[in-house]
């Protein structure tokens, strides 16, 4: 039976925190059961990949969109690490119970405030980007999915327009959440940043990716690709 392996990009700089995200994040998918054995590794940590893969895993980027990343660096550094025969599966940005989990975590923070989905307004951030269109496309694609829930789904980003900065402002009854996979560098200095030169008054919400739910979701993606190969 093969392994999956959880990967993210991690950071570079200071690969630590990411690594040790990653491999917990490994933890709570195991305990959900998916039928297999769950490991976590980085592209940062030098070697973690050549540990954590073989030519038989099953890779789960995680990752929010499909673009330079999953379809160049992920293929690339496999191959680096000795598994460059791993099926790497589409990434967390693509999976079929994000659009629902985006929806109940934003309608839940609503809710908090008093207030109904019908009646307020969602702001989602993501990366962007000025080489590739994937973190544009995937995000305005799961606005237009979420948005028949809300009063409208606002997007902005952090490395192409609409900026977040520009989005947030004047939204009165917002509820912001950020379409990222992990809380890095983006999300503690860039998202704060930018809500605070708009003024956002909203609640600020973590990263899709440490929802609760996702474990579990992470889990039912792995354990049905595990069956299709049997």
């Amino acid at each position: 039976m093969p392994v999956a392996v959880i990967v993210s990009h991690g950071q570079p700089g200071d690969p630590e925190p990411q690594e040790q995200a990653i491999r917990d994040l490994a933890l709570r998918v195991a305990a959900e059961d998916p039928g297999c054995e769950i490991r976590g590794a980085t592209m940062a940590m030098p070697g973690a990949l050549a540990a954590a893969c073989d030519d038989d895993s099953l890779i789960y980027p995680m990752f929010m969109a499909e673009g330079w990343f999953t379809g160049h660096l992920l293929p690339r550094e496999l191959a680096r690490a000795g598994a460059g025969g791993a099926r790497i599966l589409p990434p967390f940005g693509s999976d079929s119970g994000l659009a629902g989990l985006v929806a109940t975590t934003a309608q839940r923070a609503a809710a908090a405030q008093g207030w109904t989905a019908a009646d307020t307004t969602l702001l989602l951030s993501a990366h962007g980007s000025g080489r590739s269109q994937a973190s544009f496309e995937m995000t305005s694609a799961l606005a237009r999915q979420v948005a028949p829930r809300f009063a409208r789904a606002v997007t902005g980003f952090v490395e192409q327009p609409p900026f977040i900065a520009a989005a947030a402002r004047n939204l009165t009854r917002a509820v912001h959440l950020p379409l990222f996979a992990l809380r890095a560098e983006h999300v503690l200095k860039d998202l704060p940043q930018a809500l605070d030169e708009a003024g956002f008054s909203g609640p600020r919400l973590d990263p899709i990716g440490l929802a609760p739910e996702v474990p579990a979701m992470i889990a039912a993606t792995i354990r049905h690709n595990i069956l299709n190969l049997k």
